[in-house]
């Protein structure tokens, strides 16, 4: 059971219940299976999660099993209306995650990412240097590296994410198999790559065994060429969450600003048909 007070941990107990439920609903041996949440009877300010208890076996999942398993959630395109985001917020740590429903899938990613770098500097202040490369961001690199995605014939169908897949948000069930399970999600509707994006941190443990096992199920989006880039925009996010969690470690914000900046210099001209 998981206990958390006020209204910002109510609704993430209910943003984990719900993304839980949804992944549990497509691949029921992939996660606990949710059982209820809600509030204490006796305490209107604590509220409670509970799931069926693993006792883990400590590592990181065996990566063809496990990879298997991910693609086969992703695989299963039932967003409703076909669009991106989900039903309610979902959490990744004490961010609020913006899960306002899109057509789009870079209008989405666009839309989350801003309220990511509006809740870093209300914690951790304001950032010159970020700031200057806004434009960049968002009028160039997200742009240029998203919408060929859905262009020139191309589509993104929606799939589930976790929404938070380092390796301590997974947990071996079979310790001759390494098999394992994901829990503490952060779900919605997205790119399916989008996941993969914590993986390219070397401090979330999911070597390129990961990435190759992943994409003997599923592979590369095209223009597969942008697909090392892509990555590394997904992962801006997850570093961006990072420095909004940890607002005191300037490792994070540092990581994001390099990033950025490399990838401005890369897509000087932003997205043109002719990148498509």
């Amino acid at each position: 059971m998981k206990v958390s007070v006020d209204h910002h941990g109510k609704l993430a107990l209910m943003g984990e219940f719900e993304s839980t439920l949804a992944i549990h609903k497509i691949i029921p041996e992939f996660c606990p299976k949710p059982i209820g949440w809600g509030t204490f009877k006796n305490d209107t300010n604590s509220h409670f999660y509970i799931c069926k208890f693993y006792d883990f076996i400590e590592g990181v999942p065996e990566p063809n099993f496990f990879c298997e398993q991910l693609a086969r959630l992703h695989s299963s395109h039932i967003s409703p209306e076909g669009k991106f985001g989900f039903h309610c917020t979902t959490y990744n740590g004490n961010l609020p995650q913006d899960n306002t429903w899109c057509d789009s899938w870079e209008a989405f990613f666009a839309n989350g990412l801003r309220h990511v770098l509006k809740v870093r500097e209300d914690r951790a202040g304001h950032n010159l240097e970020l700031d200057e490369l806004m434009p960049a961001l968002f009028d160039k690199i997200i742009p240029r590296l998203l919408r060929p995605l859905e262009s020139e014939g191309r589509t993104v169908r929606p799939s589930l994410v976790h929404g938070d897949l380092w390796y301590g948000n997974t947990g071996i069930v079979d310790g001759d198999t390494e098999e394992g399970i994901v829990y503490d999600p952060a779900s919605f509707w997205a790119h399916n790559e989008y996941e993969l994006g914590n993986w390219r941190p070397e401090r979330n443990k999911f070597t390129r065994r990961y990435f190759q096992a992943y994409h003997s199920h599923i592979p590369k989006a095209e223009p597969e060429e942008d697909y090392d880039d892509r990555n590394a925009l997904y992962s801006l996010r997850f570093n961006l969450h990072a420095a909004a969690l940890f607002p005191k470690q300037e490792s994070f914000v540092r990581m994001a600003i390099d990033e950025i900046r490399r990838l401005a210099e890369a897509y000087p001209e932003g997205y043109t048909s002719a990148a498509a």
